[in-house]
């Protein structure tokens, strides 16, 4: 498992504008995660992802860089990256760097160049075109924007700062690369790649995601970067399925090592309309889309587990139950993920069973998506109780609020207002509460990463779903040679039945975890209460 190490490891994503400020700025910055490099080793993971901290104008919070050699001032700098690096590395942890090479900020040399005149010779790093077509932006509205000094269109499909690299130009690869290795030679451990699916495009025929040339950049891509480091490298790739999950992580493809998919994560959508347009989650349809990526991923491949990240809300307000139940749901659904097989990512906060907010006035959300989103759908009709409605449960600022650290003022994540408002339930959901409390969330999660490295059983194990007609029970068990552990958890508050009679004894049944101090150990027929879940391991004889 050498050249796999990523296979066995637990990474934990920091937003790090929201984190932990350091210099009393109300911004989170690389100091303070460097404070809390204990706090982070003591859960247990081993890579930790960070979200963008270059040099940028935060357009789109940093996922707009104007220079990928720069620490933004917001953050510290260069010194403090490379102390990061080293100390994380002292502790056994590796720090995987978002890699945004899609688009630039407008700000970016390369465009500042691009657009002085058609002949400049950064013009073919961007897009541009005499004729835009109907593409529209993932941000709304066009995906083109004119520029009066050339008299042309460039593309962007996120915000009109974020102008779109032409991947076609291989001296733009090469830049690429360039920038790539300057920070393996820093002693990264990886890549997280945003929206990596995009950079195949081909605007004329549009074609967005899954462009014929994709592929040969990854391979390209790999070849002269990460590739001989023997990096962990995940792609961010909203449009894929199983079979294109395969051409980019199959091992002989050399690739990536693995994607994010978000199939299971538009469950809650009305069918054919946008995620704002929200519906209750079938768990019976969880099961089919979770069950085909694991069984699709059981002999080549990788899976990535994850229910949070910093574009997603916060999965115990989405599907679990944030009041009276927040930390059995937390827990339970901690647990569903954890004991599947792949690589799960935790985001900051969610190993405390962090919550979505729920602001009053549009003002106190201020990522530039939820901001159209609003504007667009006030102007079509939509009311404002509707629209507040959706970001309650679905805006991307719910990952943002601040890391909720103590029950002090500003949650202790700075000592000043805060760059976006703290979460209201600080007082009592924080990690110093979490870390006197041996029930707490925390340790659960600290438990199931434990897990994952004394048990191969949830590494190398197969998946095999049980009773898929559970309406209530998500049921699935792991198995390896002569090894078999059943994973068991009621989806719901409602006490729920499962039947599962293999002959097991009750005495050669064993309880890794459990969300639950009693949970019972008799099979034959299991009565779950709310939100139980339990990891059933099987004595051999």
């Amino acid at each position: 498992m050498k050249n796999d190490w990523w296979k066995q490891s637990v990474v934990y994503q920091i937003y790090p504008k929201s984190f932990l400020d350091s210099n009393h700025d109300g911004i989170g910055d690389l100091k303070g995660i460097i404070q809390k490099l204990d706090y982070i080793k003591l859960l247990g993971v081993d890579v930790i992802w960070l979200c963008p901290v270059y040099e940028s104008p935060q357009v789109d919070n940093g996922y707009d860089i104007s220079d990928y050699y720069q620490i933004s001032k917001l953050y510290g700098s260069m010194d403090d990256m490379d102390t990061l690096i080293k100390e994380s590395k002292a502790r056994g942890i590796k720090i995987m760097v978002d890699l945004v090479v899609n688009h630039t900020s407008d700000q970016h040399p390369w465009f500042i160049e691009s657009r002085k005149s058609k002949d400049n010779p950064y013009r073919d790093y961007y897009i541009w075109s005499d004729q835009p077509n109907d593409l529209t932006s993932n941000f709304g509205g066009s995906a083109w924007s004119y520029d009066e000094k050339t008299k042309q269109y460039y593309l962007h499909f996120y915000s009109e700062q974020q102008p779109d690299l032409n991947w076609e130009n291989p001296d733009m690869r090469r830049a690429i690369y360039k920038m790539m290795n300057f920070w393996i030679e820093k002693g990264i451990g990886g890549f997280r790649m945003d929206v990596i699916d995009l950079i195949g495009k081909e605007p004329d025929k549009k074609i967005k995601e899954n462009g014929p040339k994709l592929h040969d950049y990854l391979k390209e891509m790999n070849e002269y970067t990460f590739g001989p480091a023997n990096l962990i490298t995940v792609g961010e790739t909203w449009g894929a399925t199983p079979e294109i999950g395969h051409l980019y992580t199959d091992a002989g493809r050399k690739e990536l090592n693995m994607v994010f998919q978000f199939e299971h994560m538009n469950l809650d959508k009305q069918p054919g309309k946008h995620r704002w347009d929200l519906k209750k989650l079938d768990l019976i349809d969880l099961k089919d889309v979770l069950s085909k990526w694991q069984d699709s991923f059981s002999e080549d491949g990788w899976n990535s587990l994850f229910w949070n990240n910093h574009d997603l809300p916060r999965i115990v307000s989405r599907w679990g139950n944030d009041r009276e139940y927040r930390e059995l749901s937390a827990k339970m659904l901690a647990t569903l993920l954890h004991g599947m097989k792949g690589t799960p990512f935790i985001y900051q906060g969610e190993e405390l069973g962090m919550t979505n907010t729920n602001f009053e006035s549009i003002d106190d959300y201020p990522d530039i998506e939820t901001q159209n989103m609003y504007k667009d759908r006030l102007a079509t009709g939509f009311s404002k109780e509707e629209i507040m409605q959706s970001i309650h449960m679905k805006a991307r600022d719910n990952a943002r609020t601040p890391m909720q650290w103590n029950s002090s003022e500003n949650a202790g994540f700075s000592t000043i207002q805060p760059w976006m408002k703290v979460n209201t339930n600080y007082r009592k959901v924080n990690v110093e509460q979490s870390l006197v409390d041996p029930d707490s969330v925390f340790f659960h999660y600290q438990k199931l990463i434990a897990l994952r490295k004394e048990k191969d059983i949830l590494i190398k194990g197969r998946y095999e779903l049980v009773d898929h007609d559970n309406t209530q029970v998500y049921a699935y068990k792991r198995i390896m040679d002569d090894q078999e552990l059943l994973i068991v958890c009621n989806f719901y508050e409602t006490p729920a039945d499962l039947h599962y009679s293999e002959g097991t004894k009750e005495e050669d049944i064993g309880i890794l975890i459990s969300n639950y101090p009693d949970s019972p150990r008799a099979l034959d027929h299991l009565l779950l209460r709310p939100y139980e879940a339990v990891v059933y391991e099987f004595n051999k004889r």
